[in-house]
């Protein structure tokens, strides 16, 4: 079994982008490095797992990352709490779907039950006088790092991890003027994709495909008016300026969110934000996807989109087709992909240093955290 920890097997594209490779083939296919990447990324990292209108007062949530069941929801103050779904008498899971909660989490088994700061505050007929050494403190459940950040709710298996702020770099100041927690999702959608998940983002992060694939997408959000938005962070930027009316009009009868600046005001912003979530930001809506590994060679979008103001059902379907047709776009090309990697031997290719150095730079921040390296990449030196 290979093992993906050891620099050698990042040689390939540790190169600059003019002299780099793309991923092995392994990286889409091979269940071994499947398991690796679950343990190096999704298990020791942020990743993105829910929108934050998904959990309000109330509401609890759960997540399976890296193979682990997590529970999201907030205390009485609305901060967020994350916990392992476990009751910590027996280990019983504690709540199987998404609902509604009460001031309290109750274990289905036994009755155990913890307050929402995670604390055990009864056991009933447990007769507690007559075991020895049990303090209800030591008994609480297991937190987990959670937080906000670009309206989605991000969460970490790994109690060292750098905070979202520096995870990030400069994306928060860089996105500041829009006030996106003013944004409220509108409408959700989610698809099963027969394609690994780096082939999603991978798709999104390049605009190389863009005038074969999206016909309809190239006429509102043009190639040659594409460029380079990237700070320090562990994320991969691009900006569309201008971006345009389009022949429908898919999305100008929303009116642009307010204190705009001159640039937010004529621009779509396409952020990767490692590792699984993908953000459009134009000026009167975004889109969001989180990303959600299946197995090998498979995965599920969990796409929002949400707008500053309550738009009407007719603009709001008008804008989500337009979405919808451009996603299904992407996906049968990322399915393409998959199956020509996955068949047709491919053995590996080259990028295009205009086009995919945004790849070149999530390949390298994946090679980091398999490699152990707490780094934030560096932005662009203009």
């Amino acid at each position: 079994m290979k093992d993906w920890s050891r620099p050698e097997a990042w040689a390939n594209i540790r190169e600059d982008v003019a002299n780099s490779t793309t991923l092995p083939p392994e990286a889409y296919t091979d269940p071994d490095y499947h398991a690796q990447e679950r343990a190096a990324i999704f298990g020791k990292g942020w990743c993105g797992v829910a929108m934050v209108d998904e959990v309000p007062v109330g509401r609890v949530v759960v997540r399976e990352i890296a193979g682990t069941s997590i529970i999201i929801t907030r205390n009485d103050q609305g901060e967020l709490r994350a916990y392992f779904n476990s009751c910590s008498h027996r280990g019983t899971e504690l709540v199987e779907q998404d609902g509604e909660i009460g001031t309290v989490l109750r274990c289905p088994y036994h009755r155990w039950t913890f307050d929402l700061e995670g604390r055990l505050i009864a056991t009933p007929l447990f007769e507690k006088e007559l075991v020895e050494n049990f303090e209800l403190d030591d008994f609480g459940l297991r937190s987990v790092c959670v937080g906000e950040f670009v309206n989605v709710v991000w969460v970490s298996l790994n109690s060292d991890v750098p905070d979202l702020t520096s995870w990030f770099g400069d994306l928060e100041e860089r996105l500041a003027g829009y006030a996106l927690e003013r944004y409220a999702v509108r409408k959700t959608a989610a698809y099963t994709v027969e394609a690994d998940w780096k082939l999603l983002t991978e798709n999104f992060q390049e605009y190389y495909h863009l005038a074969w694939v999206h016909p309809e997408l190239a006429k509102v959000s043009r190639v040659d008016d594409h460029y380079r938005f990237q700070g320090p962070g562990r994320y991969c930027g691009q900006t569309t300026t201008p971006v345009s009316a389009g022949e429908n009009g898919e999305w100008t009868t929303l009116p642009n969110a307010t204190g705009l600046s001159a640039s937010d005001a004529e621009s779509g912003r396409h952020i990767a934000l490692f590792p699984n979530v993908m953000l459009t930001v134009l000026p009167n809506h975004t889109c969001t996807f989180l990303l959600e590994p299946l197995g090998v060679g498979r995965s599920r979008e969990h796409i929002s989109w949400s707008t500053p103001h309550d738009p009407s059902p007719l603009d709001l379907d008008r804008l989500v087709d337009f979405w919808a047709l451009v996603n299904d776009q992407d996906i049968e090309i990322c399915q393409k992909a998959q199956r020509g990697i996955d068949r047709g031997r491919f053995g590996g290719g080259r990028l295009s240093p205009r086009y995919e150095a945004s790849l070149h730079r999530f390949y390298n921040m994946l090679a980091d955290r398999f490699e152990g390296l707490d780094r934030c990449p560096d932005g662009d030196s203009n």
